[in-house]
């Protein structure tokens, strides 16, 4: 689900978690988590949200609380560009939420920040999407709960392209030809975001590599990924790249306004594409790059975790069992009802009417036949050293050689802190 501010930076939430000791000088800005005047009985649980973009979400997540009987749940909506400071803040204080929802980053759980939920969610393991219970795994070991999946790709103007005499793109080059024919005077060919970094990882995968492979070493220095980076400075360096757009990938703004012919977003925004143009929109995957590459989407998503340092953890893995495990309904709403999202379980993935025809149902198909999801072990630290690689190489013009080489530096002394 799309974030609500345009000055947030969408990738960063959904990928970043800053360590918990680097948020210990943010400690004195926790404010009011809205506890009220609890008992301190136990039934008194806080869960942080961020603000999602989409109408009716935050009424959504209170209307769920409501109807649980076995605790007063307080949700905090957390608006503007501050939810992963708040609650990094908010973590480190006796205010901590006793729940929120956040993305799987090993540091959470190396911390001991984060309950391990294997046995809520060990009966039913085998209804989840087998890569989201892989992407929340460590140690054989289930931490968070996935409650929505969501695909990014490309998305187009039909009617543009058919113009233009341009074929939905297969390949990197086939794009950069594409952004250039579709580019005029009024309309730029292509958006990939404001900067750049929601397609750092859909290039790695579409080369045929990987951020860290199952070992967990390094998998991205490839042959592949430096044609990709050698490719993409020949795309910024064009005019046909959509920059400073007035708000980020995330919204669906940048097609819907004729800014530019083809957009990378998300699932999220599909209808309010739709609603804007109608049937004169099209899906397609990030192409791949180069002869080993094969095309690719970014599975982003949120999850909800239980605070291990809470003062009422089993009351708050209790609550998180009932919501999003028990209540398929619920879990259905939500990811269907604001927004399009694919949900976790398979079972209600399979039987959810929205995503079984039209463009909905593609979303699905590219999500199930060329899906990448998160790796627990890509910390913080990586996601920043590969966004300096696009700096550098993309942006400046750097040799992409030397600027992996310099990110396999960061990457391998944060793999030996965390893997030894």
């Amino acid at each position: 689900m799309s974030a609500q501010s345009s000055t947030w930076d969408r990738r960063s939430i959904l990928r970043a978690a800053a360590g918990l000791a680097a948020a210990g000088s943010l400690a004195a800005c926790g404010g009011n988590n809205g506890r009220g005047g609890g008992s301190g009985s136990g039934k008194q649980l806080v869960q942080y949200f961020h603000a999602y973009g989409e109408a009716g979400t935050e009424q959504a997540i209170k209307r769920y609380a409501q109807a649980y009987t076995k605790a007063d749940v307080t949700t905090q909506w957390i608006t503007g560009s501050n939810f992963e400071s708040k609650l990094f803040a908010s973590l480190l204080t006796d205010q901590a939420p006793d729940l929120f929802e956040f993305h799987p980053q090993i540091q959470l759980v190396r911390s001991g920040q984060v309950a391990d939920l294997t046995d809520i969610i060990e009966p039913v393991k085998s209804d989840f999407n087998q890569a989201d219970i892989q992407s929340h795994t460590v140690d054989g070991k289930i931490y968070g709960v996935r409650m929505i999946d969501d695909p990014q790709f490309f998305f187009y103007r039909k009617s543009m392209l058919e113009k233009a005499g341009v074929e939905p793109p297969q390949t990197l080059d086939e794009l950069i030809e594409a952004a250039a024919r579709l580019t005029t005077s009024k309309v730029k060919g292509l958006f990939l975001g404001n900067d750049l970094h929601a397609v750092i990882n859909p290039l790695i995968w579409s080369a045929g590599a990987d951020t860290l492979n199952e070992k967990n070493e390094i998998a991205y220095h490839t042959d592949g990924v430096v044609e990709g980076l050698r490719k993409m400075r020949k795309l910024f360096t064009s005019g046909d790249l959509l920059l400073d757009a007035p708000a980020d990938f995330w919204d669906p703004s940048a097609l819907n306004q004729g800014l530019c012919a083809i957009q990378f977003c998300g699932m999220w925004a599909m209808p309010q594409f739709q609603q804007t143009l109608g049937d004169d929109l099209g899906i397609m995957p990030f192409p791949k790059v180069g002869d080993a590459g094969r095309p690719s989407v970014y599975n982003g998503g949120w999850s909800m975790f239980v605070n291990a340092k809470g003062r009422h953890v089993d009351a708050a893995k209790e609550y998180v069992k009932w919501l999003w495990i028990d209540q398929k309904k619920y879990q259905e709403d939500w990811a269907t009802s604001y927004g399009f999202h694919i949900p976790p379980r398979t079972s209600i993935a399979r039987s959810t009417d929205k995503l079984k025809s039209g463009l909905p149902a593609e979303g699905v198909q590219l999500f199930n036949e060329y899906g990448h999801f998160d790796n627990i072990g890509w910390t913080q630290a990586m996601i920043t050293a590969t966004e300096n690689v696009f700096a550098d190489c993309v942006r400046k013009g750097g040799d992409p050689e030397a600027a992996l080489d310099r990110c396999d530096k960061t990457v391998n002394a944060e793999l030996k802190k965390l893997f030894g």
